[in-house]
Parts: structure tokens; sequence; C-alpha cells
């Protein structure tokens, strides 16, 4: 087993996919490249795509149902008297990531204005400074959705720099539910999934591909998000 982490730049993505290519059976990951240069790269080899849906038959998707937990997330954060909610985004994406679209629809259904976004980096560091330009954009937001938890652990990071209290000034809610955020203080509330689950369907689904099995049907290539409170919201 090979692991990389690509911080979602799709020039490392596809350098890695050249180097590894040729050494591996098949690869499963958040892949942010086009399919056709998701082809191109990995020689006829099994894919799992995580988090996105796939066109091509030697390629297969774990679907993350995070709509819920999204809008369980926004919920909470209004029920706590938060109504100027900003969120910190991908920041390398052509296209809205579906979790900014569950934001976006969390947000309207309570009459909440959804513009208060910005692009953050992939990292803590891009977290931080995600959160100083949606702070400077948008001084009125009070509570922050995050892309991930990464991005979340940054932007407390900074919130602390700044001087603001969490949850108190500025509430906190990441997205993935790592370990990472129980050892943060305050603990990071976060949108959880079940990453055990995760990989175990991928693994399995990319043996089904190499040996010719009949792949899961969709519906159990599906991993469901939930709210998980703690000290951040």
């Amino acid at each position: 087993m090979v692991v990389y982490d690509t911080a979602d730049r799709p020039e490392e993505e596809l350098g890695t996919l050249q180097v590894i290519g040729s050494q591996v059976d098949g690869a499963v990951g958040y892949f942010s490249c086009d399919e056709d240069e998701l082809d191109r790269y990995t020689r006829g080899m099994p894919l799992v795509l995580i988090g996105r849906e796939h066109r091509m038959a030697r390629f297969s998707s774990i679907r993350i149902a995070g709509e819920d937990g999204v809008h369980a997330a926004v919920a909470h954060l209004v029920a706590q008297g938060h109504t100027r909610i900003g969120m910190l985004d991908h920041d390398n994406r052509a296209e809205p990531s579906l979790r900014r679209e569950w934001f976006v629809s969390a947000a309207l259904a309570h009459g909440i204005d959804p513009g208060r976004v910005k692009g953050a980096g992939q990292s803590a560091d891009g977290g931080g400074a995600g959160l100083r330009a949606l702070l400077d954009a948008y001084p009125e937001v009070t509570a922050v959705f995050t892309f991930n938890d990464i991005v979340a652990l940054g932007a407390l990071r900074e919130a602390r720099r700044l001087g603001r209290e969490v949850p108190s000034d500025l509430a906190v809610i990441g997205f993935d539910g790592l370990q990472l955020g129980a050892l943060m203080e305050p603990p990071l509330s976060s949108v959880a999934l079940d990453t055990g689950r995760l990989g175990t369907l991928a693994v399995e689904q990319v043996g089904r591909l190499l040996t010719g099995a009949d792949p899961l049907p969709p519906e159990d290539l599906e991993v469901r998000a939930e709210l998980r409170l703690a000290g951040s919201a």
C-alpha cells in the first residue's frame, strides 16, 4: 500500500499517478482532476473516486451523503443564535463543491444569506488565511462552516490569534470528523464521516474491479455524515 497526500492540487495528483501508475494494481482517492485526465495517467488500472460520481466503466465511486449533516450543522448554529454564518470552501475547484451546495441549501432554508463564502487552501495555514479573508470581507460573521476539518483547525488557531473566543465570539464546524479535532482546545465540532466504513468500501470495490466481480450496487456505496458536536460550536 502506498499513501500520498496531494493536498487536492491537480498537478500533484497527476504527478503522483504518473509515478505510481505502473507500481500499483488500483487506486482510491479524493480526486479533483477530470476523468479523461485520470484515464490517461492510470494506464487502465481500476480507480475508486471518493465523493464524486464516475463515468468510465473501469472506475467506481463512493458517494458521501453529507447534505443532512450540513443541514443539521446550520440548524444548530441558528438555534445558538447565529444568523451571520460564513463558509470556508475549497479554493482550487473549477466549480462550487458539493459541500458548498449543501451549505447554501441549508442557509437558504433558514433565511440566511449564503453568500458569505471565501476559498481556503487545503491545509491548516490555508484555513487561517481563509478565515482572515472571510472576516475582512464579512466582519459581521459569528459562525463558520468549513470544507474539511484541516481547514477548520487552521481557522480555530487563527481565531485565537485574532483574539476571538470560540465559540462565544466565533463558532466553527468542520467536515470529516478527524480524531485530530478532539485534541484541539476547544474540541472541534464536525459533520463526521465513518472513515472506517469509507475505507472498507473503497478497498472492497477496488478488489471487485480487479477480479471482474459484480460491483456493489450504488445504494451500498454510500457513507453518510452526521453532525458531531464538541466545544467549538
